[in-house]
């Protein structure tokens, strides 16, 4: 496909310097771009290459002051970056709907209910009593059980698997290799020493405009259901537990883990590598730093590093404190030194 000047200024309501007829048909960026490919500059240190690259049309800052002629036609726009990501989003929006249509081999269940526009890729499974709404696309080798609830203008990337009575909301991404819904950890001890597995026979909720990275886990509660509310964004490689909530606008870094029962609110920033006890709560705006073990409540907004996780500011302190012990040494064992020929002199 390709795209005008003016066609793309349209989109992101960007004013042209140039040629508005001159077409792209790809992205580059801007070092490396070609005739043909469509880049951005929003970072000033690669601005150098704003007077070089072979990029046909760039998009840029209002704000910027050109010093040497340009070969590209330009976009101006208030926030080149944020208009670019918003064409991408656009670009990938307009590919996701030429996808149509049930790809064989595919299994669905007789008793699916499937919208208009949807497309099953090759090698999917969807279970019996599925309803999934108009403008899904299910990519090649998903997994869908009995009675999953799919809202409209979801994707499923390969390899996704959803297990019974799970429900997706609208316009939610998961990303590859994925599971939602597999068993919560539950196990009970007996008093010889071995585990009883305690039935999970709950769900897991996704709501509305989630994205999902690639090798998540996603428990199903023991009871009632594990929820990812509004707006959440997990990267790779995260594992939730079941019963677990995750608040509204909350974002969570690779690697990280959430322990069974916890409550985490809206809009909390948890950095990767964290782990995260079961059966508290973590108040909403908290910021949860790296490598953190979080092991009791956070219970008003605060920012935490360190395991066991304490304020930041406190470990700032502590740290530069910490630095600084080989000095203090030095000055106490002076300061021995003279109250010792203080006690000689006065003896």
């Amino acid at each position: 496909m390709q795209f005008s000047a003016a066609q793309i200024a349209a989109i992101i309501n960007g004013s042209i310097e140039g040629d508005p007829g001159v077409l792209v048909g790809s992205f580059g960026k801007i070092e490396e771009a070609s005739e043909g490919q469509l880049a951005f500059l929003a970072n000033p240190k690669y601005e150098d290459f704003l007077y070089s690259t072979s990029a046909s049309i760039i998009i840029v800052n209002e704000s910027l002051v050109l010093r040497q002629p340009v070969a590209a036609t330009l976009i101006r726009v208030p926030d080149a970056y944020s208009s670019f990501a918003q064409l991408l989003s656009a670009y990938q929006e307009l590919v996701a709907k030429q996808l149509k249509g049930i790809q064989q081999p595919s299994h669905i269940a007789a008793s699916a209910i499937i919208g208009e526009d949807v497309f099953v890729g090759a090698f999917s499974y969807i279970g019996e009593k599925v309803r999934i709404a108009e403008n899904v696309k299910i990519h090649p080798q998903v997994y869908i059980g009995n009675d999953v609830r799919i809202g409209a203008n979801t994707v499923l990337h390969p390899g996704v698997r959803i297990y019974q009575g799970c429900q997706i909301g609208s316009g939610v991404t998961i990303h590859a290799g994925t599971v939602i819904g597999s068993d919560g950890f539950g196990f009970a001890p007996q008093s010889d020493g071995s585990y009883k597995k305690v039935p999970q026979i709950g769900n897991v909720i996704i709501e509305d405009n989630v994205e999902i990275g690639s090798n998540c886990t996603i428990d199903r509660a023991t009871i009632g259901s594990t929820i990812i509310h509004a707006g959440a964004k997990l990267d790779n490689l995260i594992q939730i537990a079941h019963n677990v909530e995750i608040g509204s606008y909350t974002v969570i870094a690779a690697q990280s883990g959430v322990s069974g029962s916890t409550k985490v609110g809206k809009n909390v920033m948890i950095g990767g590598q964290v782990g995260i006890v079961g059966h508290i709560t973590i108040a909403d705006g908290s910021r949860i730093n790296a490598q953190s073990g979080v092991t009791k409540s956070i219970k008003y907004p605060l920012a935490v590093t360190g395991s066991p996780a304490f304020n930041y500011a406190a470990a700032l302190r502590a740290q530069a404190v910490s630095r600084n012990l080989p000095e203090l040494e030095k000055r106490i064992k002076e300061l021995e030194r003279q109250i010792q020929q203080l006690l000689l002199t006065i003896g």
